[in-house]
């Protein structure tokens, strides 16, 4: 019975420190210019001169 109760306060515990940690990093991110994911990918720059031509694309094809 305590080997079973060991386990169980080990699985929770693990899920507890899991859920703190991505919680911690969703409020604190590394940098301000990053996005919510905090990965650092793609989405945290954002490329100016490929948005504007693919805008013009997009209006020069209606």
């Amino acid at each position: 019975m305590l080997v079973q109760q060991l386990i169980i306060l080990a699985l929770f515990l693990g899920a507890a420190f899991y859920i703190g940690r991505r919680l911690w990093q969703s409020f604190f991110a590394k940098s301000e210019g990053a996005c919510p994911k905090g990965c650092g990918g793609a989405c945290s720059a954002i490329d100016v001169d490929a948005l504007q031509r693919s805008i013009e694309k997009a209006q020069r094809a209606r």
